[in-house]
């Protein structure tokens, strides 16, 4: 699956609608998001049962913002609606494909009880 743009129209409803998304907040001036790029676009080939979102930063500044995005790239990752890994720095092949295994991996009962725990608070 290739990679898809996302705006802050469209972010709410792409998070909200699939089970694993990654986010990419990038910039075209940025050497390191430029580097990142095709490792990112690698692992959308490889899966397709991830959505892999890309937000351009100087186009979406409102978006980034609201993010906290205070360095580029920053990569998350979301399962279930939950904000479950956000980084910044490019990632090589070996370790973003850490990061989605770990994901997947999420036992999201847990996450669900430690999230509804920490809003009990």
């Amino acid at each position: 699956m290739a990679t898809i743009d996302i705006t802050a129209e469209t972010f709410g409803p792409t998070v909200e609608d699939n089970d694993i998304v990654l986010v990419d907040f990038w910039a075209g001036w940025c050497q390191p998001c430029q580097r990142f790029a095709p490792t990112y676009s690698a692992a959308s080939d490889k899966h397709e049962d991830v959505v892999f979102a890309k937000v351009d930063t100087e186009a979406q500044q409102q978006l980034a913002a609201e993010a906290n995005i205070t360095s580029i790239p920053t990569l998350m990752a979301f399962r279930e609606k939950v904000l479950v890994f956000s980084q910044p720095g490019a990632l090589n092949p070996s370790q973003l494909e850490e990061v989605i295994t770990a994901v997947k991996g999420l036992d999201m009962k847990e996450v669900h009880a430690a999230v509804a725990e920490r809003q009990a608070k």
